[in-house]
């Protein structure tokens, strides 16, 4: 078993954001099981990747099943999995609220779900969502229902969850990105994209990185919900 000081579960993990946050973790000497349905074997010591729909309730069992016979124990999940729909309201198909749906809301559910009462039992853990800072307010440039209904419910419980375990030892909480610079924006579109931050500009994938890692460090915060949006949440 090797000699990781703790142990993170990274979902979304094979670009981007997820990447990234896999990055930090093991910069930290932290074991990561890093997961998307993409991921490559690892050959890293101390980096443990499983290939898996995020939707579906046993790839969450084969993820706390691999930390566990990994390294014993769990002290960090990061729910990053998700993908963005934008279309006007009636636009939407059946296919994609199914689609996201089963990655947002699914996801979240059954992989928080497997790793909670590992957490609970150890009295200790955290627990972080990666959602979006267009999950409270709406704009007529940008129509994103379903968006709102799926970041702005995994919002919605991570204040829930933080309450229920507030006493035994978990905390949970959420980063809210604004538009970051990841391979899923076309190169083309940038300057259209940074102009809904106040900012003017889009935030880096570090950005959300440095988030995530200093809601680890943060002791005494639960329930929050971490704008890193260049300040579009303050107002336009």
């Amino acid at each position: 078993m090797p000699d990781v000081q703790k142990v993170a579960i990274v979902t979304g993990a094979s670009q981007g954001l997820g990447e990234g946050i896999v990055r930090g973790f093991r910069e930290r000497g932290y074991g990561v099981i890093a997961t998307s349905r993409s991921i490559r074997p690892s050959i890293e010591p101390g980096l443990v990747t499983v290939a898996g729909d995020i939707g579906d309730p046993e790839t969450g069992k084969r993820l706390v099943a691999a930390a566990l016979d990994s390294f014993g124990r769990i002290d960090t999940l990061v729910n990053n999995a998700g993908i963005f729909i934008g279309k006007a309201f009636a636009d939407y198909t059946e296919a994609d609220y199914r689609l996201k749906l089963k990655t947002n809301l699914d996801g979240f559910f059954f992989t928080t779900q497997a790793v909670a009462p590992v957490m609970l039992e150890q009295g200790h853990g955290h627990i972080v969502q990666i959602t979006a800072s267009t999950a409270e307010f709406a704009s007529a440039r940008s129509p994103a229902f379903l968006a709102m209904l799926t970041k702005g419910g995994m919002n919605a419980a991570t204040k829930s969850l933080a309450i229920e375990y507030a006493t035994r030892g978990v905390r949970v909480n959420a980063v809210a990105p604004g538009v970051i610079r990841t391979p899923m924006h076309d190169a083309r579109t940038v300057d259209q994209l940074a102009g809904f931050h106040p900012m003017n500009r889009l935030g880096e994938v570090e950005d959300i990185v440095r988030a995530v890692l200093y809601l680890e460090d943060a002791a005494f915060s639960t329930g929050e919900i971490l704008h890193v949006d260049g300040g579009l949440i303050a107002g336009r």
